[in-house]
């Protein structure tokens, strides 16, 4: 739901009621992750994607129906043998998608505007819906903040409303979407409840050093990908607007200076492309040291030999040079700074999905590596938790 969340605020501040279809757990290759989500409203206008178009058409007449009858359901879409045409999904993946109605009257209304809200204007939030357990409690949410407060929760369960805030908190720091499951009175007490929890946060940052033609690109490569970037270079002449116009900052001052005192995390993604060692080995003494995502840099395979016996002697450790991504990007063949900037973004996707490089075809790997397995063959998809329906 949240990664629509900027039109569903919007729908929210003009008091529209709507229908949110939200992919709740994936078993093979599905097309979309959990929180992808499709919403409808009143006026039977769409917006968002719960599959990519396989089962676009049953999953909206299920949020028509969700509006008139003000269910909350559970679904579950998989690949149909007997009917290429029919619902379901061509790739072969299996989908569980929950259907929400939010209406001004429902009581999840004020957590899930709240989860908007923040979401919407960039800001970090998580929330959490039932998914599966007693009756009085679907269709009931609450809404995470950074700093541990909440909104919304579970009717009259103060201690499945604590426990789910510390859950969601957790996933929340880590940026994480999935489903977690405890117990109806809190901790594993009680009867057995699955909640659907979703993460908002920031855009992860992409620090790119050297203003250089190559930078150019990867800085629109990086916002392709929705980083947050930033171009940073000691030469004020070459660290200009005009020439990074795509760029969400500019910075003028000497990489490793700048590098101490910015905000980092653990999806930071850090490009060295200076290509000037006066620059590279204060940068990356400092860079390799960090809990960042991603360290490359630009260079020949001799530049990268001079330049790791100089960040030895600088006292740079081997573990921390083996995390060193240099020469930076994968082996397409580039020439261009185009196909450089692809290369390097390739390098990132495959760094933080778990990716080998290789061609898909012809091997037998999964092409989703953040998604589970299917299960095995002639065996059943495993039933999700208080399942209300089957697509399958």
């Amino acid at each position: 739901m949240l990664d629509i969340a900027e039109e569903l605020h919007r729908w929210a501040e003009q008091g529209r009621d709507f229908a949110v279809a939200t992919v709740v757990a994936v078993a093979g290759s599905g097309p979309r992750g959990p929180g992808a989500a499709l919403a409808v409203d009143t006026d039977g206008t769409a917006i968002g994607s719960v599959s990519g178009g396989c089962v676009e058409g049953t999953v909206y007449a299920l949020c028509e129906q969700a509006l008139r009858d003000g269910e909350t359901v559970l679904e579950r879409f998989g690949y149909s043998d007997e009917d290429a045409f029919a619902s379901g999904l061509t790739c072969g993946g299996v989908i569980d998608v929950l259907i929400a109605p939010v209406r001004a009257a429902d009581p999840s209304r004020p957590a899930l505007t709240a989860a908007l809200a923040a979401a919407a204007r960039g800001e970090a939030a998580a929330v959490a819906r039932i998914v599966s357990g007693p009756a009085d409690l679907m269709g009931r949410a609450l809404t995470v903040r950074p700093d541990g407060s909440y909104e919304g929760g579970f009717g009259d369960r103060p201690g499945l409303d604590r426990t789910v805030a510390g859950e969601a908190g957790a996933f929340l720091d880590a940026g994480r979407t999935g489903t977690l499951e405890v117990g109806a009175e809190g901790s594993r007490c009680g009867a057995p409840v699955t909640l659907l929890v979703e993460s908002a946060v920031p855009p992860p940052r992409m620090i790119v050093f050297g203003a250089i033609d190559f930078a150019s690109a990867l800085v629109r490569a990086g916002t392709f990908l929705g980083y947050r970037v930033t171009v940073c270079d000691a030469r004020p002449v070459f660290a200009t607007r005009a020439r990074f116009p795509d760029a969400d900052e500019i910075v003028v001052d000497w990489p490793h200076r700048y590098l101490e005192r910015a905000d980092v995390d653990a999806r930071t993604v850090l490009c060295v492309l200076t290509h000037d060692l006066k620059f590279d080995v204060p940068l990356l003494r400092l860079a390799l040291r960090l809990p960042v995502a991603y360290v490359g840099a630009m260079g020949s395979r001799r530049t990268h030999l001079d330049r790791t016996a100089r960040l030895r002697a600088a006292g740079v450790t081997d573990p921390e040079l083996a995390r060193l991504r240099s020469p930076i990007g994968l082996d397409l063949g580039a020439r261009t700074p185009e196909e450089t900037a692809l290369s390097i973004a390739a390098e990132i996707v495959a760094t933080r999905r778990g990716g080998t490089g290789a061609p898909l075809t012809g091997a037998h790997t999964p092409i989703h590596h953040d998604i589970a397995p299917p299960p095995p063959a002639g065996a059943p998809a495993p039933e999700p938790a208080g399942r209300t329906g089957s697509r399958a």
